[in-house]
């Protein structure tokens, strides 16, 4: 993640929860109050953004009033009580930054831990596990970066860095080798194509155009196994559509290329972490 475009992005989230200050902890505490915390895993977890979301949001809020000590390092798998970063300063700093930073490590903790469970059903198997475009609104570099601590890959990030013919374009256009044509005129040479079929047919079409990648989408394993001999390894073959932790395996084991997972990002929920007070404030 682009620090600058981080610290853009998380002013705004503490904005949105600040407003015009924490009355309940201004009225409580002045500048002077310290204590020491923890956020701790009260679950089993695969740990995202401690140093670079959690840590940051407090440091944006207070500078050097608060001081990061045993903070754990991305992609670390975790068991519950496990201490994921210890914060030593002011209260109200700690205070203000408290569910701002929970709310999004909670987040990124699930994508990440999820993504593992994916990496992990495919073990052995010489096949890649990627996000897709289903992401939170405002959150995207955030839980993209999440996918990569679990181990997965990102698929392109935004509309205008990688091309994908998807089956609406082909409807609007007429046909997968006149839209593969069009783009071809317009977009630089170092770019790779990719296309979304779902029939052989489709397939056969791409392969005669010669594009890069083709997604086989929402294929059985018989269809998807067809495809991939089709193929022959003359494009990278993405399969996608009806992915879960009790089919990717068997997705996998058809000889796709890569296998993306919109439920990395649209369906990983949170986990449960706490902000556990240590030493009162003085």
């Amino acid at each position: 993640m682009d620090s600058y475009l981080l610290d853009d992005q998380l002013r705004g989230f503490i904005r949105e929860d600040l407003e015009h200050g924490d009355i309940t902890t201004d009225a409580i505490f002045d500048d002077s109050a310290t204590a020491s915390v923890c956020l701790q895993a009260r679950e089993g977890l695969v740990v995202a953004g401690m140093e670079r979301v959690a840590s940051r949001v407090f440091s944006l809020l207070g500078g050097s009033a608060v001081n990061f000590e045993d903070v754990m390092p991305d992609s670390a798998r975790v068991e519950p009580g496990a201490i994921l970063m210890r914060l030593n300063g002011s209260v109200r700093v700690l205070l203000r930054g408290e569910r701002v930073a929970l709310n999004l490590v909670q987040r990124l903790c699930a994508i990440a831990t999820l993504t593992r469970s994916y990496v992990d059903a495919v073990q052995g198997l010489d096949v890649v596990i990627t996000d897709t475009r289903k992401t939170t609104p405002g959150m995207r570099m955030l839980e993209k970066y999440a996918v990569r601590a679990g181990g997965g890959r990102n698929h392109r990030y935004s509309l205008s860095d990688g091309v994908l013919i998807k089956d609406n374009h082909i409807a609007a256009c007429g046909s997968i080798r006149r839209a593969v044509e069009k783009v071809r005129q317009q977009v630089p040479h170092t770019i790779a194509i990719e296309v979304e079929t779902d029939t052989l047919e489709q397939v056969e079409e791409c392969l005669h155009c010669g594009v890069d990648i083709i997604m086989l989408d929402n294929m059985d394993n018989t269809l998807l196994r067809k495809a991939v001999s089709l193929i022959n390894n003359r494009a990278l073959v993405e399969a996608s559509g009806g992915v879960n932790l009790q089919t990717v395996r068997g997705i996998a084991e058809t000889g796709v290329n890569i296998i993306s997972v919109g439920a990395l990002t649209h369906s990983a929920g949170s986990c449960d972490i706490g902000l556990d007070w240590q030493d009162p404030a003085l």
